[in-house]
């Protein structure tokens, strides 16, 4: 696996994703001025910059100085785990939703413990950088699961009221 090509790709994609993202939101208005929404909108935001930032991290630390991937994917895991748990206790009912964003919790877990114990990876035989590149995957997977449920169910209701 080469790294870095990897992780250049990987944050390059996920940028363009926020910037999507956000060409959307600003066709529906609505969405902004309601609470509920806007968290969403903004839980679908972290879902992208996140991981990207966390991509450009480890480009910068790649396998030579892993000290400063590993210190930057568990800060910013624990900003979107946080966030992600105080989205899971506002959520409405929709199990979708509230699977996606538990699952989304864990796998910010799941990065930060990697991040701090990078030795766990060497157990299912990965180095640890290749091993928080599976794990940063599943979240841009969650990540377009929410915007996918986000645009054919509740955001598509509300642009239409």
């Amino acid at each position: 696996m080469d790294v870095s090509a990897f992780y250049a790709l990987f944050s390059a994609t996920c940028f363009t994703l926020v910037g999507l993202w956000w060409n959307v939101v600003q066709s529906h208005a609505a969405w902004m001025s309601d609470p509920s929404l806007r968290r969403v909108v903004g839980g679908i935001y972290l879902s992208f910059l996140l991981p990207a930032l966390m991509g450009l991290f480890a480009q910068i630390g790649g396998t030579g100085q892993p000290q400063i991937w590993r210190a930057a994917f568990v800060a910013l895991s624990a900003v979107g785990c946080a966030c992600t748990l105080r989205l899971l206790a506002r959520s409405r009912g929709d199990r979708f939703v509230t699977r996606q964003q538990a699952g989304a919790a864990l796998l910010y877990a799941l990065i930060a413990v990697v991040g701090a114990r990078p030795e766990l990876a060497g157990h299912i035989g990965l180095r640890p950088i290749q091993a928080e590149a599976l794990l940063l995957i599943g979240l841009i997977v969650l990540g377009h699961a929410l915007v996918w449920r986000f645009m054919a169910g509740e955001g598509r209701a509300e642009s239409k009221a």
